[in-house]
């Protein structure tokens, strides 16, 4: 029988969120033929939860020390000599140090994804940073992200060479994501109201308050804003939402599958200060949603043509509550955008292209 290859991901969280969720398609996609070993430096492993059964898939506690941001490299060396897996996966900043510890040890096959920046890099990328990624990237195998914005800051910015940088933006299966079984609804909507919803991580980056605040200004008391998800930002959002928008906002918390929100959503926003192709813009076009947004990462060029013009600039609170009240103001406007962004990922962004380009990358490494 064939050695089933081993494939080691090191995350800095494996809880639910785009890059994990994304792992998980990967993993239920290839089935047996990989086996993986999760480490979440956190130790949160909720996204497990997803992985179909069947799936070679074992989560492995490699705590940070006490005090310790970083674990020192010879710890990592020696679980990578343990392990030796057929290729070693890091994913974003957070993971940077196993990186490192390989570049110096060389001890396995190496593939990094870069997703995104927390609130630290919002404006500018850290010069530390640069110089880290610069030398813990350079010998890779591949520098993987999803958006054009990272794809330019790996070559001028890292420094990289352009044929270890390779693209693959994000996908998803449209029918597969709006046909949820589960009917009952999260929340309840009130007579006439018309909500404006959000699902993210209640992160400082995500910026919600700039999206209650633009709510508040949009002045239509019809409007109710609906917030999908947990996070140490969430007693500061309740109350400034109390504050400015009083019952007209709800905070529903995590949710274990997105559909079941964002069917009850008539215009779905995004405030973050930085993201670079999130997977939450796609999952609300695949469900027919108009797209209200500030222009960060991928995002201006994610959605349908006609829907642009309700993308604002980051820092334009006023602007982005101009936006949230013309959409709803037209009823028949959110229906056509909602019916243009959903035929867009259906043909622009297609899971299956997302699978295929990575069976193509770890064929490419594990023959």
């Amino acid at each position: 029988m064939p050695r089933t290859p081993h494939l080691l991901h090191i995350l800095p969280t494996f809880g639910v969120g785009g890059i994990q969720v994304r792992l998980v398609q990967v993993i239920n996609s290839f089935g047996p033929r990989y086996r993986h070993t999760i480490v979440s430096l956190d130790g949160i492993t909720s996204c497990l939860g997803r992985v179909e059964p069947g799936n070679i898939v074992v989560p492995l506690p490699f705590p940070r020390a006490p005090g310790r941001s970083l674990p020192p490299v010879w710890r990592i060396r020696h679980e990578l000599a343990e392990r030796r897996p057929d290729l070693l996966l890091t994913y974003n900043w957070g993971s940077i140090d196993w990186a490192i510890a390989n570049r110096f040890f060389s001890l396995a096959a190496h593939v990094h994804f870069e997703d995104g920046f927390g609130p630290q890099e919002a404006d500018t990328q850290l010069r530390r940073r640069v110089l880290i990624r610069r030398f813990a990237l350079a010998a890779t195998r591949k520098v993987v992200v999803p958006s054009e914005t990272l794809s330019r800051l790996a070559l001028h910015d890292w420094r990289l060479d352009p044929d270890r940088v390779l693209r693959i933006p994000n996908g998803i299966d449209v029918d597969a994501f709006s046909s949820s079984r589960d009917k009952n609804r999260l929340f309840e909507r009130r007579p006439d109201e018309l909500v404006v919803g959000t699902i993210a991580p209640l992160r400082r980056e995500k910026n919600i308050g700039r999206l209650i605040r633009a709510v508040a200004r949009a002045g239509n008391t019809r409007l109710r804003l609906v917030v999908a998800g947990e996070g140490p930002e969430r007693g500061a959002l309740e109350r400034e939402a109390r504050e400015l928008l009083g019952e007209r906002a709800l905070f529903i918390g995590s949710v274990a599958e997105p559909s079941r929100a964002l069917r009850d959503f008539d215009i779905f926003a995004l405030s973050s200060d930085t993201e670079q192709m999130p997977m939450a813009i796609l999952e609300a076009m695949a469900m027919a949603l108009p797209i209200v947004a500030v222009a960060v990462g991928d995002v201006p060029v994610m959605i349908a043509d006609e829907n642009r013009r309700f993308i604002v600039e980051r820092h334009d609170e006023a602007g982005l509550g101009v936006a949230i009240a013309q959409l709803a103001e037209d009823g028949a406007l959110r229906s056509r955008l909602g019916e243009l962004n959903e035929r867009h990922v259906r043909t622009t962004f297609p899971l299956d292209r997302m699978i295929a380009s990575y069976d193509g990358l770890l064929t490419s490494i594990i023959r």
